[in-house]
């Protein structure tokens, strides 16, 4: 789906790698390319990073898992190296405005202790990470604005075949992010503010994948232009 919008925004693509030919890394192709979009995972995300930074190749990445390993590294490489990532947990424009949202929430829910926040979220049964990047990134958020939330941790794990794992209980200084495996649902976040007297929630849910491809692409036509570590707050400053 990438491959397509950037086609038919007029981009070309000069190579294509997956596990069946990391060879290529060290091909002219790749190392003619202005930008490479990168959606792998955990484990291999960082080292594909350095390859395409030894071609001298930015580099646009939704993959998620590796920061805390090696997020210090790829700051260096991105500031003292004069290397180029631009990361993100999610690339739709609609989370993008979504996540504007959910920080002005939390700046106003701030001064009104009786609400209780959680969140949810819900992804395909092929997902592997839970809770996920986005979820993760949007609790953060949440975090950094409200004073009576310190930390996030994982709530319940409802699986494919239903079984729920996890519990509902947390500390009251920590944020819990439910997740759901089912069917072959693109992505859906909700975050709930509830209190005695009624419940605030807002939603995110993604009709297909398209809008993170169009968001990857337009992120590379951003990334082009740009330097250093770069994300979608870069791009979209609400």
């Amino acid at each position: 789906m990438i491959e397509q919008i950037a086609l038919s925004r007029g981009h070309e693509i000069v190579a294509v790698i997956d596990i069946d030919n990391q060879e290529d890394f060290d091909s002219e192709a790749f190392a003619s390319a202005d930008v490479a979009i990168e959606f792998t995972s955990p484990t291999a995300a960082y080292g594909n990073y350095l390859k395409a930074f030894a071609k001298n190749v930015k580099v646009v990445s939704g993959s998620t898992g590796w920061m805390k390993e090696h997020g210090d590294d790829v700051r260096r490489l991105c500031t003292e190296g004069g290397q180029t990532l631009f990361w993100a947990s999610n690339f739709s424009v609609g989370v993008a405005v979504f996540s504007a949202v959910n920080r002005y929430l939390a700046k106003l829910m701030n001064d009104f202790p009786q609400y209780s926040v959680r969140m949810e979220e819900t992804h395909h049964i092929h997902k592997l990470d839970a809770p996920s990047g986005t979820a993760i990134t949007l609790a953060e958020e949440i975090i950094g604005q409200l004073d009576r939330k310190q930390t996030w941790t994982k709530g319940t794990l409802t699986a494919p075949d239903g079984t729920v794992s996890g519990s509902v209980d947390c500390d009251d200084s920590a944020l819990a992010i439910d997740s759901i495996r089912r069917d072959e649902v693109p992505g859906i976040h909700s975050i709930t503010y509830d209190s005695e007297a009624d419940c605030i929630t807002i939603t995110h849910d993604a009709h297909s994948r398209k809008g993170f491809a169009l968001g990857a692409v337009l992120a590379a036509e951003y990334t082009l232009e740009h330097q250093g570590l770069l994300t979608i707050s870069d791009m979209f400053p609400f």
